[in-house]
């Protein structure tokens, strides 16, 4: 089963409502064993699975229970990306809402997004953009729901206006300011996550339409997730790295066979992808061991051996030269700042 990955956009979006919101971003980076580097990647997908390891983290750094809803009030609205040109090229709201659903894994191969209509004055949209486990959390879905709308708002010139939102998590508390953020009814505890908006908003008219325009956007979104589906090698290769790092078969030869490809195969698709075996398995190794060093107090050796190494002076020179810092360090300026933060 291929893993489910997100969009290097949804984590952007996210850091710049934690820059926004004075977090502490360094903090949470070093527990997940990444950098504002990792951040910049082109074509950046992240496992899917990992939100629930992030929202943790952030609640962690910040202390805050309702992290997901305070950093959705900073959340930049969602520009510059081939989904808003099909929003703004198309007829309506409506047509571009029914043109981007038909490339929703631009944002998360986790995404089942549904648009419900029966004649009446009023639609919902089911925004299950996340997997069970995640939406239970419930920081994830009250951040994206308060994205969407963002985004939603922008794209109809400040027209867009929920009528009631419905949301998988429980709450015990802090419904009313919940429902306040977000200016319509919220209920907790429901069978999906939904958000309800009067039918005549999908007639509303979009000013940018260009039939022209939606054609070459409509073209653009096909390539890019043809695209993705190039990227998808290097997720699954992360995922056998990942399984098989600490039994000393990380090899291209036993990857490819767990992928039913041969070696050749499995070269010439990492190439396409504009990488190679040796860099996803080194790349996976550095955040590994950044996430084991800063986030746990796991001994050197031990770390050694959970990032695949047979010697210790050989992942201290590979720390060393993937971070200009040896391990020993690298725990130690993580330690300090976290004591720098909490003072």
């Amino acid at each position: 089963m291929q893993e489910q990955r997100d969009s290097g956009v949804l984590f952007r979006l996210v850091y710049q409502a934690m820059q926004r919101a004075g977090v502490d971003t360094d903090a949470i980076f070093r527990r997940l064993g990444v950098d504002e580097k990792y951040l910049q990647r082109e074509n950046l997908r992240t496992p899917h699975a990992a939100q629930v390891l992030f929202w943790q983290v952030v609640e962690d750094v910040t202390g805050d229970p309702d992290i997901g809803l305070h950093l959705g009030l900073h959340v930049p609205t969602y520009k510059g990306q081939v989904l808003e040109y099909l929003f703004l090229s198309s007829p309506t709201f409506g047509g571009g809402l029914r043109r981007a659903k038909n490339y929703q894994r631009l944002l998360t191969d986790a995404a089942d997004l549904e648009l419900h209509e029966d004649g009446s004055e009023e639609c919902y949209l089911v925004l299950n953009a996340a997997a069970e486990e995640i939406r239970r959390i419930g920081h994830f879905s009250e951040c994206f729901v308060q994205g969407v709308l963002t985004f939603f708002d922008s794209v109809t010139d400040g027209e867009f206006r929920p009528t009631a939102v419905h949301f998988e998590h429980e709450r015990t508390q802090g419904q009313d300011r919940v429902a306040e953020i977000l200016g319509c009814p919220v209920s907790f505890g429901q069978s999906d996550t939904r958000l309800y908006f009067p039918a005549s908003l999908l007639e509303h008219p979009s000013p940018h339409h260009e039939p022209g325009l939606l054609a070459l956007h409509e073209r653009f979104a096909s390539e890019q997730v043809a695209e993705l589906e190039k990227q998808d090698i290097v997720g699954d290769v992360e995922r056998l790295v990942a399984e098989q790092l600490d039994s000393g078969e990380v090899t291209l030869d036993a990857v490819a066979t767990r992928l039913n490809m041969k070696p050749r195969t499995l070269r010439t698709r990492l190439t396409e992808a504009n990488t190679s075996f040796n860099q996803v398995v080194s790349q996976f190794r550095y955040r590994l061991a950044c996430r084991l060093l800063a986030a746990t107090d796991e001994s050197i050796d031990e770390i050694v051996y959970l990032t695949g190494f047979s010697e210790p002076s050989t992942f201290y020179r590979a720390f060393k030269r993937w971070s200009g810092m040896t391990p020993i360090e690298y725990r130690r300026r993580s330690a300090e700042h976290d004591e720098e933060m909490a003072s």
